[in-house]
């Protein structure tokens, strides 16, 4: 695979993720993030680690929000680094944390920086506008 084909094959991938994470296809999950793959985000009160920690992440938040839409607006990639950024829309219909359904609907702007490694997602960063979030569903 040529460079070029690398960058394009890991554009697609991040792509790709969005729709795994919120379809929680373990499949591609397991298929396409790395075993020792880490969410470096300290929002979270717990680790994200390996495709199943982004099983878990999706139980949370697809517990606490509906009608998810994670659109793309954006994919930047140099080598093996992917930046995306989205729109993550939907409903505070569930519990988040502490605070129960507001009904809400929501809209915040996500950047998603990602790091493949041997045709893996192996690290992201992630950029959510939580204080955008956190006003939307009535918590702030």
């Amino acid at each position: 695979m040529t460079g070029t084909d690398t960058i394009a094959a890991n554009k697609q991938r991040a792509r790709d993720y969005f729709k795994a994470f919120a379809t929680q296809d373990k499949d591609w999950l397991e298929a396409n993030v790395a075993p020792t793959y880490v969410r470096q985000d300290t929002t979270l009160p717990f680790d994200v680690k390996g495709p199943e920690g982004v099983l878990a992440l999706g139980d949370v938040l697809l517990g606490a929000f509906s009608e998810v839409e994670l659109d793309i607006q954006d994919v930047i990639a140099e080598n093996d680094k992917v930046l995306v950024h989205l729109r993550f829309r939907g409903v505070h219909s569930g519990p988040f944390g502490d605070y129960p359904a507001s009904n809400s609907r929501f809209d915040v702007m996500v950047l998603d920086f990602f790091r493949m490694e041997d045709g893996m997602i192996a690290e992201q960063w992630p950029a959510i506008d939580n204080l955008g979030l956190q006003q939307q569903i009535g918590m702030l």
